[in-house]
Order: C-alpha cells, then sequence, then structure tokens
C-alpha cells in the first residue's frame, strides 16, 4: 500500500471509529459490522465501513450534520464524514420476501437478531471497537478460520429471501479462497434456476467481482460447481467439452483454454479485456467442424462470436461503449495472427483503434495459452513502438478540404483519393503535408485528363 493509500484507509477507518463513539456518547449501541468486521479479521483492507445501531433513522439524523435517507423506511442513511461514506443502519428483523430480494416487513430489533438476518456467517460479525469485543452470535468466527462460506441459518430461507446470495456465495469463496458449505452449495445447485429471477443489473455486477483477477479463473469454476453458469452464462457452459485442435491447443477443450487465459490476467486488466477473454471463443461450438483427415477446425467462429456476444452483453444490460469494444475485440481477434503478412498501412490503421491495445493484449494471452509462440506478438509490439515513435502518422496530411480547393467535388473518387493519400503516408511513401499535398494534386489533374 502507498503512503497515500495508508492515510486514506486510517482517514476511512478513524471516521467510521469517529461515529460509532458519537453514537455511544448519544446513548446508542453502536457496532462496526459485515464486511470490515471479516476483512480485518482476515487482515485485509476493508473496501467500506458499516454500522449497525439501535438508534433510529430519526437520532441518526440529529446526530450528524449530512445524511442521505436512502432507505429510511427500512433504517438505513447514509452519513457524509470528511469526505467518506458510511452506512448506518438500525438494527432490524426482516420477514416475507415474496419478490424474493424485498422484505414486506421490517421491524427494529437488537443486535442479535440484526445478526441473524444477515447471509452468510462470515458476514455476521459485530465489532465493538470501543470495548474493542467481538461478537458472534453466527458462529462466523470458526468460519473464518474453516475457510468457509455458509448461510447463518437454513440456506433455502437465505436464498429465497434474496437469489443474488447465491452468486453472492461464489464470489466470496472466489476471493477469499474459501469453500462452499456442503449444505450451502446443495442448496444453491437445487436453486440456481432462481437466479433469473434477478435482474440482468444485479447478475452483471455480481459476475463482475466474480470474474476480477486474480481469481477470475476460481469464480469460473465455482459457477460451473455451483451450476450457476448453466443459468447466467449457458454460452460459456457450451464451451465444456468442445475439443481444441491438439496441435494448436494442448490444453484440452474451449472451455480449458478460457479457463487458463483467466488465470493470466492481472489485477489491473479492464472489464473490456476481461470480458473479451470470456467472450472470444463462444462461436466455436456452433462452427465446430473435422476435415477428412480429422483435423479440427472453426471457420468463421469469430463472426459467429461477435452476435453470441452482443446477445450475451446486451442480456447482462452492458454499457453500449463496453459492449462495443468486446464485440470488436471477439471479432478481430485472430486477425493478428496475421500480423507479419500485412502491409504495413494495414498494420497501421489497427494501432489506431482507440482500443487497439486490448487487442493486443488479448492476443497475447490468446498465444501464450494455446501455441506458446510469441514471435508474431513481439512483430507486432515492435511495429507499434515505431509507429508511436512518429506522431506525425496519427493524423492524416490532407482532408477532403484539401480536395475540394482543388476543384474535386465529392463523388466516385472522392474517398478513393483520400484512402490512397493516407495509405502512402502510412507506408511511409509520402512524409509530409507538402509532399500529400502535391500527391494530391497530380492525382486530381490526371482525373481530370481522362
Amino acid at each position: 500500500m502507498t503512503d497515500s493509500a495508508n492515510l486514506q484507509f486510517k482517514s476511512f477507518r478513524n471516521g467510521a471509529l469517529s461515529l460509532v463513539k458519537r453514537l455511544a456518547d448519544a446513548g446508542f449501541e453502536a457496532f462496526l459490522v459485515g464486511g470490515s468486521v471479516r476483512d480485518e479479521q482476515l487482515g485485509l483492507i476493508p473496501k467500506d465501513y458499516d454500522i449497525a445501531t439501535n438508534a433510529k433513522p430519526e437520532d441518526i439524523e440529529q446526530l450528524f450534520i449530512k445524511t442521505i435517507p436512502v432507505g429510511k423506511q427500512f433504517g438505513v442513511m447514509i452519513v457524509l464524514d470528511l469526505g467518506h461514506e458510511y452506512q448506518i443502519a438500525t438494527f432490524r428483523a426482516e420477514a416475507d420476501y415474496s419478490d424474493g430480494r424485498h422484505p414486506n416487513t421490517v421491524r427494529f430489533s437488537d443486535a442479535r437478531e440484526d445478526a441473524l438476518r444477515r447471509d452468510f456467517t462470515i458476514n455476521g460479525l459485530f465489532y465493538d471497537p470501543i470495548a474493542e469485543t467481538l461478537h458472534d452470535w453466527v458462529g462466523g468466527k470458526n468460519d473464518l478460520e474453516l475457510k468457509c462460506i455458509r448461510t447463518i441459518g437454513n440456506p433455502v430461507d437465505r436464498f429465497c429471501e434474496d437469489r443474488l446470495r447465491m452468486l453472492r456465495a461464489v464470489r466470496f469463496a472466489a476471493q477469499l479462497g474459501f469453500e462452499i458449505e456442503s449444505e450451502t452449495l446443495i442448496a444453491i445447485r437445487e436453486n440456481c434456476k432462481l437466479i433469473l429471477d434477478v435482474s440482468g443489473e444485479r447478475i452483471r455486477d455480481e459476475l463482475l467481482k466474480i470474474f476480477k483477477p486474480p481469481y477470475a479463473d476460481r469464480g469460473l469454476d465455482l459457477l460451473h460447481e455451483s451450476g450457476l453458469l448453466a443459468e447466467v452464462l449457458p454460452e460459456l457452459k457450451e464451451l465444456i467439452g468442445c475439443k481444441e485442435s491438439y496441435g494448436y491447443h494442448p490444453e484440452g477443450d474451449v472451455f480449458s483454454h478460457v479457463r487458463l487465459m483467466l488465470s493470466k490476467l492481472t489485477v489491473t486488466a479492464s472489464i473490456e479485456l476481461i470480458w473479451s477473454v470470456l467472450m472470444h471463443d463462444l462461436g466455436k461450438p456452433a462452427t465446430f467442424s473435422r476435415d477428412g483427415n480429422g483435423q479440427i477446425g472453426f471457420f468463421g467462429h469469430e463472426k459467429k462470436g461477435e452476435d453470441i456476444t452482443r446477445r450475451v452483453m446486451s442480456r447482462l444490460r452492458f454499457p453500449k461503449n463496453t459492449i462495443d469494444v468486446v464485440v470488436t475485440c471477439v471479432r478481430s481477434h485472430i486477425q493478428l495472427k496475421d500480423a507479419q503478412n500485412m502491409r504495413i498501412a494495414t498494420l497501421r490503421k489497427l494501432f489506431l483503434r482507440h482500443h487497439f491495445m486490448t487487442e493486443l493484449e488479448l492476443y497475447r494471452i490468446d498465444c501464450l495459452c494455446s501455441s506458446g509462440r510469441l514471435d508474431n506478438f513481439i512483430y507486432i509490439q515492435d511495429q507499434l513502438e515505431a509507429f508511436d515513435s512518429k506522431p506525425e502518422m496519427k493524423e492524416s496530411y490532407i482532408n477532403g478540404d484539401d480536395l475540394i480547393s482543388l476543384g474535386k467535388l465529392p463523388g466516385p473518387n472522392f474517398g478513393r483519393l483520400l484512402k490512397q493519400a493516407r495509405d502512402h503516408q502510412l507506408e511511409g511513401e509520402i512524409t509530409s503535408r507538402k509532399q500529400a499535398l502535391e500527391w494530391l494534386k497530380a492525382q486530381v489533374e490526371e482525373i481530370g485528363t481522362k
């Protein structure tokens, strides 16, 4: 952790302790709860600090200057303090989740009953930072030691209350390197179809966390093991058993290839890269073939994969810009294998695509996890470095206005001339605007004489 990040964390935590103390000084019970307690018990840095208290929302509004009533009817308030956000919630019990997410009835209760309504034992710990006392009414401390994801109470009941908890179990197991307790796992398998009651946006947000490196491959394994993969990403499940050509893919089937690629992603990998890895071979099952010699092929799988990718990511309500980048990466992911046979202008045009670095990293990992050969990648990298050293290449020397000034009105040859001029520039045959204008003038005069 950098010095700046460490100071930010200390400020965040000290702010939470200050809020707890203020509640206690006012005569209320107050505890740190949830993920922050779990993470600190594991020696991890919490991403947020939540507080549970017997103070009512009206009490919280009176005690703190800046509050947001995000769920006041349920006892949930946001408190803003020194640039940080904290969720402060009144102890409560919930019942009758008729929509599979929201309780029909909520009543304020005590700390123990509040703990019993939560999802997993490791998230049900309450910590009093003033007395430095850990309250464990659900067996969470023991499950942290066992590295076990276990629901509080009956797992079927917990999952019926909120279907998304099934994906959250997978996420916590992947993130923490834990195992899902047997009864909890059985309940997920038996009820996994209920996940389809959850909105595409909520499923997407959990999948983004599940597939976050460095545990993305573990997340994929757990999704498959739990039965959830077949429900939320059936297109990926179809990759299981789809054989690869051994000469190019000794790792086995397409699913194994994707899993291996996920394991090579770094923690800095973008969402676009992660989902390009997941999606890039979705077209292979539909295009699988064998020739007369038994050689496996997948002709046109990138085009088929493009269509499937757009459908999958639209179903999960990804932003259009993200979908467009991933779809482009899927469509072009085998294009770079021919880089050494491309005209230099063609290759340089690829360099100019705003998401080319994502395409290139996808190609690198794809090669690394199949043939293992990176000679073509190195060639592309060398060409890219050479191109980057010539900033004059990035913008065209001429445009349509230059053509019009020479008396050439838009017509059949208009776009062709501009393209030819750009190609000559990218090939290094035209090296200045003056030279480009001279070439253009000559071309216009030649056309005019025909």
